[in-house]
């Protein structure tokens, strides 16, 4: 296990160096004690290598200040020079009006997490510097995504935040059209909200149509159900299409135009080569010249046993979806019998958003169980494919319950499915996309306003309190009335007193590790699966998405300089593995976008009635071409039929006016006679396939169109790493001779 230490060095006048690490230990008075041995024996090992160490004891703790030698980070330097991983050494010799140079340098410490998990150590931070802090403060209250990757930040956080900010501001800044599109999409169905043929339709109704569930629900009228259908008339239009061809485009043109991005940035910064696996041997090296590199391994065991235990979770998050769909199935006819006439009125409605929150409760409980079968052994790269394949099937699997199988599986009356006794839940005449818009809205909201809330308010909390604490323990420190420690401008050690106060304000800000940073790129990667994905049935998505992402990336960065304890500046090229992922959601983003055209919303169907069933189809001009396109949609079932008359109770058939209903209606394309499916229903099958088809493939065809004609790195970052490289050529060659005419 490799533990990097941040080292500090200032170019322009001599300082002295931070301490890199401190570890943290429960003071043991007895030296024959296991813990206290085992302290002892990791901190032996420590000083065989050279590590500088000071131990400072505080009531009932021991604070171990650790401090490489300069010696290690020359190496360190030499050998990334030599070495193709890196091109970062060139922008050693040409930074000299930089202020501070952070560069990570490493120990070897086999057994220090599992020391950590015994309890021999309590905890090890990496430490905050108070000075740099003051220079950031005023700067994370106006943050922009130009902050952290500015050279003092960059150099005091580390390439890796410095990408994940880059990739946050350029996220937010290309949301803006996206956003701007779905809100004028959502005002062309407002614009016609009164006037739409199929809303009065609705409005203007008198048809009885069939009880929802069994034994409570009674017949309702259709023009009951106005304002739902002029709900679902917002969201189900023929703006939704074009935005979702959008949309797919767009995530495109947002990969590409983000490698486009990074690649100037980390050809500025000089990673553009950076290579992890020749970094990492590298660290050995410095830390053990005799050391065997890591030999390659793959288990067929191991990785059978990985895919069983996968799948097993996977499991077991359908079927938790699936628990919800039975929850649904029965909250909506036991609060149809309820008392109030609010929710009796609205049962199905109350259910999906019932439904809704528990769902995203379950989101909440997942995450964290799963958060606590994390292991330090699994890499990064495995931990975050499994972690977000985890939480894509938590968040969707209800969703594409309700998207793709929400009313397509009940049956109809005299032969309805039924789950444990209870009827499957029906679609509402005016379309099922509605269904799919409650479901997101709310999950999305409670998602982002209640994480930003937990995320920001929990540490601030904690930090609070632990403040008190931390003031109260440095009083016990004693006052320092050393002149050097409060007027070296940084050129002079400061005594005990001072270092113990700054490694107890580092030790009681919030607990930060290797997936500290993981967690922020999962919630925004999940917000943009909700952004793309179903984004036909919810166009305000990419709107609370930026507005989001606005207060998002601001709080990150106070939460990061102010509530938590300094994350290890580490380099890197790329936002690694997250990019394939990305990728992957851009092509699911089409398929589903497709799907939910196609499939979920009535695009087709009323695109059917219009060309072949509807009044223009017959010549007509006098009418609008959808009139009666509600009424051709919906089934009349006869209560005196035989497969009819034993699903309805007579109570259920009598109206709120107390007249006896003979026949009721339905949606679906079946024959009034013997119930079996019209010619309609096939035609509209056939071309909603067919829908489904052509859209994908335009769409991909787009997709690759635009992939190709964005390049992925700009023409002047090519040219100037061809320069770079030219450089150091020549610079080497240069030496090379410099040496044989020495010798001579």
């Amino acid at each position: 296990m490799l533990i990097y230490l941040c080292v500090e060095f200032v170019v322009e006048q001599p300082t002295y160096r931070t301490f890199d690490y401190v570890l943290v230990a429960h003071k043991v008075d007895d030296d024959m004690d296991q813990k206290a041995q085992r302290q002892r024996a990791f901190i032996q090992q420590l000083e065989k290598k050279n590590i500088t160490i000071t131990r400072i004891i505080h009531d009932d703790k021991v604070f171990f200040g650790l401090r490489a030698p300069t010696e290690m980070f020359l190496d360190y330097q030499y050998l990334l020079k030599v070495s193709d991983s890196c091109n970062w050494c060139g922008d050693v010799r040409g930074s000299v009006n930089q202020p501070h140079m952070q560069i990570c340098c490493a120990f070897s410490s086999e057994n220090l997490e599992e020391l950590l998990m015994k309890d021999v150590f309590e905890t090890m931070f990496c430490l905050h510097e108070v000075k740099e802090i003051y220079k950031y403060r005023s700067k994370c209250l106006c943050v922009t995504s130009c902050l952290p990757v500015c050279p003092p930040c960059r150099c005091y956080f580390g390439e890796k935040v410095a990408l994940y900010y880059l990739w946050l501001g350029w996220y937010t800044k290309l949301l803006v059209p996206a956003a701007a599109l779905g809100v004028v999409v959502f005002l062309y169905g407002l614009a016609f909200f009164n006037t739409n043929p199929l809303i009065k339709e609705v409005c203007q109704s008198s048809i009885m149509m069939c009880p929802r569930c069994d034994k409570w629900c009674p017949v309702w009228q259709l023009s009951d159900t106005c304002t739902y259908a002029k709900v679902s008339h917002l969201f189900d239009n023929e703006g939704t299409v074009a935005f979702a061809m959008f949309m797919a485009i767009w995530a495109t043109l947002f990969l590409e135009l983000w490698k486009r991005n990074r690649a100037r940035h980390v050809s500025q910064w000089k990673v553009y080569d950076w290579c992890e696996e020749e970094e990492e041997l590298i660290l050995e090296i410095v830390n053990d010249p005799n050391c065997n590199p890591k030999q390659f391994r793959h288990s067929y065991l191991r990785s059978t046993l990985v895919l069983t235990l996968v799948t097993l979770m996977l499991m077991l998050i359908i079927g938790l979806a699936q628990a919800l769909v039975v929850f649904r199935v029965v909250a909506a006819p036991l609060m149809s019998e309820g008392s109030c006439k609010f929710i009796k009125d609205h049962a199905n409605t109350v259910a999906i958003m019932l439904g809704a929150v528990l769902h995203y409760l379950t989101i909440q409980i997942m995450t964290r169980v799963r958060m606590k079968t994390n292991s330090f052994a699994a890499t990064e790269r495995n931990f975050t494919v499994k972690m977000f394949t985890f939480q894509f099937f938590t968040l969707f699997s209800s969703l594409f319950y309700v998207a793709f199988f929400l009313g397509r599986i009940n049956g109809r009356p005299g032969d309805y499915v039924r789950i444990a006794g209870w009827r499957l839940e029906e679609c509402h005449p005016s379309g099922c996309l509605t269904d799919l818009f409650i479901q997101m809205a709310v999950i999305m909201l409670l998602k982002q306003t209640l994480n930003n809330i937990f995320e920001f308010i929990v540490p601030w909390f904690r930090n609070c309190l632990r403040r008190k604490t931390a003031k109260k323990l440095q009083r016990k420190c004693g006052q320092c009335y050393r002149k050097a420690c409060h007027n070296n401008q940084g050129r002079v050690e400061p005594c005990d007193i001072c270092k113990l106060r700054d490694w107890l304000y580092n030790y009681h800000l919030a607990n930060t590790d290797a997936f500290s940073l993981f967690n922020e790129f999962l919630e925004m990667v999940v917000q943009f699966s909700f952004t793309t994905i179903f984004v036909a049935a919810f166009p305000l998505a990419p709107l609370l998405a930026l507005i989001n992402n606005i207060f998002e990336i601001r709080l990150d960065a106070i939460k990061m300089v102010h509530l938590e304890r300094r994350l290890v500046p580490r380099k890197t090229n790329d936002i690694g593995v997250w990019t394939k992922v990305l990728e992957a959601i851009g092509v699911l983003a089409v398929i589903a976008n497709g799907l939910v055209i196609g499939v979920s919303s009535d695009f087709v169907p009323r695109l059917v009635y219009r060309y072949r069933y509807g009044p223009c189809a017959n010549g007509s001009t006098h009418t609008h071409c959808m009139q009666g396109y509600i009424n051709d949609t919906l089934s009349t079932a006869v209560v005196s039929h035989m497969a009819v008359r034993d699903d309805f109770l007579p109570d259920q058939m009598i109206t709120g006016g107390g007249f006896n209903v003979t026949q009721c209606s339905y949606r679906d394309y079946r024959s009034d006679e013997d119930y079996t499916l019209t010619s309609q229903f096939w035609l509209v099958l056939a071309v909603r396939f067919a829908f489904v088809i052509l859209f994908e493939h335009v769409v991909v065809v787009c997709k690759f169109i635009a992939a190709w004609f964005v390049p992925n790195n700009p023409i002047h970052v090519k040219n100037d790493r061809l320069i770079d490289k030219l450089a150091r050529l020549k610079e080497e060659l240069r030496e090379i001779k410099r040496s044989k005419s020495t010798d001579v």
